[in-house]
């Protein structure tokens, strides 16, 4: 994997937006370690080329993901995107996912939150966990089409208790 993806990029609230939607995000999933084609990532995800297209197009022209390259096969103009990265933060307090916020009337939600104290690197080592147990998660549900399956946000905030100056 390129080592750029397992950086953060800053991304707009607009931006952000676009990630709210568990099939963008396993899109994204499957064009990190190689640029793929709409056809290819359907056939992965195991849904119709034209909706990943639909999702890929608003990716693309959203900044999230590269058009890398383009290939002539028989009279066929195939297009290779690519993630721009692993993970994407927004700037500002807005909350990223709507559905993410405290007034937002969901059929079910489980807050898990506790104070403790950690040096510079224990934080690292647990942002890091947290990613990767976030990710193991994307990865576990990519190909999945579970008629009883629903969609779910999942937020982590690691907050300091100091305040900025």
């Amino acid at each position: 994997m390129n080592e750029d993806q397992n950086q953060s990029i800053e991304i707009s609230v607009e931006q952000a937006k676009l990630l709210g939607s568990a099939q963008r995000v396993k899109i994204i999933g499957t064009m990190l370690d190689m640029a793929k084609t709409a056809k290819q990532v359907a056939d992965e995800l195991g849904e119709s080329p034209g909706s990943i297209h639909y999702h890929i197009l608003k990716l693309y022209e959203g900044g999230l993901i590269d058009l890398v390259e383009t290939r002539a096969v028989g009279g066929i103009v195939e297009k290779y995107y690519k993630s721009k990265a692993k993970w994407f933060n927004t700037k500002g307090t807005q909350m990223v996912d709507p559905v993410l916020a405290d007034d937002y009337a969901a059929a079910s939600r489980t807050r898990i939150s506790l104070r403790m104290q950690l040096n510079a690197e224990q934080y690292q080592e647990m942002t890091q966990e947290f990613r990767e147990l976030l990710e193991k998660w994307v990865n576990k549900t990519l190909a999945s089409k579970e008629d009883n399956s629903k969609e779910y946000a999942v937020g982590i905030n690691v907050v300091s208790t100091e305040t900025s100056e």
